[in-house]
C-alpha cells in the first residue's frame, strides 16, 4: 500500500469515519475512496487532494522513491 493510501485510511479511521461517511463529507464517491485506500496507482490527483484536504494535507508533484538516482 502506498503512503497516501495508508495516511488516508489511518486518518479516516482515527476520525471515526466509515468509508461511506468519509465519501459524503469529502464530496467524493465511495468507489474512489475504496480505490484510493487500496493504493490504486491511477487515481486523479485533484480528487486525491480533495481527500487529503479533509486532514489539512495536500499532495504535491515531486520525485518519488523510484525516481531517485541509482534505484
Amino acid at each position: 500500500m502506498n503512503e497516501i493510501a495508508e495516511f488516508v485510511k489511518k486518518s479516516r479511521k482515527a476520525a471515526g469515519l466509515t468509508q461511506e461517511a468519509f465519501a459524503l463529507r469529502s464530496g467524493l464517491g465511495l468507489r474512489f475512496i475504496r480505490e484510493l485506500e487500496q493504493g490504486k496507482e491511477t487515481v486523479r490527483m485533484d480528487k486525491v487532494n480533495q481527500a487529503l484536504a479533509m486532514f489539512g494535507m495536500k499532495a504535491v508533484p515531486g520525485r518519488g522513491e523510484r525516481d531517485e538516482p541509482g534505484v
